[in-house]
């Protein structure tokens, strides 16, 4: 029997399924930017408010955003490189 022409016995996962593409990553961090945007909400609302938590979670947010615009310039760069 002739190997050389043998398929594989199985085909390498699509490169998103990869869990740390660059693609996956943008998607969880644009849902913990989500999941952390209604959080503010929800505090911004309670009485009474804890200002330094809600400093340091607008903090991380802001810190979350730019990491998200990164990973979109890095998979769709807007001039060529």
């Amino acid at each position: 029997m002739n190997m050389r022409h043998a398929k594989p016995a199985f085909a390498p996962p699509p490169l998103d399924s990869n869990l740390h593409s660059l693609s996956r990553q943008l998607i969880e961090l644009r849902i913990e930017h989500a999941d952390l945007d209604a959080t503010i909400d929800r505090l911004a609302e309670a009485l009474p408010q804890d200002e330094l938590l809600l400093r340091r979670l607008k903090k991380r947010r802001l810190a979350l955003r730019d990491q998200v615009t990164r990973l979109e310039n890095m998979l769709d760069p807007r001039e060529p490189a």
